[in-house]
């Protein structure tokens, strides 16, 4: 799915505001939370970058029961 740069700004304002109603382009979404507005609006970014031709970010986390 394409997503718009008015998305984008749509989910950024309603998290910096604290919202979990957002409408844009005459058409309203509502959120149950913030961690699902977050999350959101990390599916948006990676859609745009993508659409931009720029690399996926991948974070390696390693863990370790024993010490090395």
């Amino acid at each position: 799915m394409t997503y718009t740069i008015s998305q984008r700004d749509a989910l950024k304002q309603a998290i910096a505001s604290g919202v979990l109603r957002i409408s844009y382009d005459g058409k309203s979404v509502e959120y149950r939370s913030m961690a699902e507005l977050k999350s959101a609006l990390a599916e948006v970014e990676q859609c745009l970058a993508k659409d931009n031709g720029q690399p996926r970010t991948r974070q390696i986390k390693i863990y370790a029961d024993k010490d090395l």
